[in-house]
């Protein structure tokens, strides 16, 4: 199937940050105040009884490890979140795909754009999040322009997944089986809470299977100033999965949009 985008798709990116604009305030606050409740109940109650943790070659305080792994988990809620419940209304409920495909549009350059402004929530959210976190210390100044970078393509990783989520419910209320049965093992089990090496060999194969656990562990490398195999091949990955679950996802929306 020919996919069929061009630089229209930006229309649809900017319909979305104009109707995020209105709303500022509400969406700044998430990624504001999460970094400060987390970094206090695991910094306050967590870190005195845990202590330092083992990473590669360092021993880091537990709070500066789980600092990345807070970036990541939000990166990936903003763009799964903004691409399955928020383009479903969009798609379902306000008839807004209905709209623009009335346009010279295409569905690929419509979900394109829907995809994109997804990761590009994550990115803004990440920047906020960077903000907080530097505050504590806790932040790598050096590497922040990558971070931001990794957040856009692990935020097109996320987007996509949940956008061939968002193409396959039939009622939005369906969605709470891939948050279950996706979301929440990855924010319990790929390395964002505890070092992998604690879960067993079965376990930590598994873990690299989700895309949350090469994320995690490409902006740990980045924040701690690791610029190594580990993290390249973290990109790597994330490159390669979003290879596959892109196209993907505009084929199944082409398919949900057009019958």
């Amino acid at each position: 199937m020919k996919i069929d985008i061009t630089g229209r798709f930006i229309a649809v990116w900017q319909r979305n940050l104009t109707v995020y604009r209105e709303s500022w305030k509400i969406n700044f606050m998430p990624p504001l105040l999460e970094p400060l409740f987390y970094l206090a109940a695991f910094g306050i109650g967590f870190s005195g009884l845990i202590g330092s943790v083992r990473y590669g070659d360092m021993e880091v305080s537990y709070v500066s490890f789980i600092a990345p792994a807070l970036i990541a988990v939000n990166i990936m809620n903003n763009s799964f979140f903004e691409n399955t419940f928020a383009s479903f209304v969009r798609m379902y409920y306000q008839k807004t795909f209905d709209a623009m495909m009335a346009t010279p549009l295409t569905v690929a350059e419509i979900i394109t754009g829907e995809i994109v402004w997804g990761a590009t929530k994550a990115a803004i959210a990440t920047t906020i999040m960077m903000i907080v976190i530097g505050f504590f210390g806790l932040l790598n100044y050096t590497a922040a322009p990558l971070i931001i970078l990794i957040a856009f393509l692990g935020g097109m990783a996320f987007g996509s997944t949940g956008m061939i989520f968002t193409a396959s419910v039939k009622t939005i209320e369906l969605f709470n089986l891939p948050v279950f049965l996706f979301i929440t093992p990855m924010f319990l089990f790929s390395g964002t809470f505890f070092p992998l090496a604690n879960l067993p060999w079965w376990a930590q194969y598994l873990a690299l299977a989700l895309p949350l656990t090469h994320l995690t562990n490409v902006l740990r490398g980045l924040n701690f100033g690791q610029y190594n195999a580990d993290v390249f091949a973290g990109i790597c990955y994330l490159l390669l999965f979003n290879a596959v679950v892109f196209p993907v996802a505009l084929r199944k929306m082409k398919r949900r949009l057009i019958k």
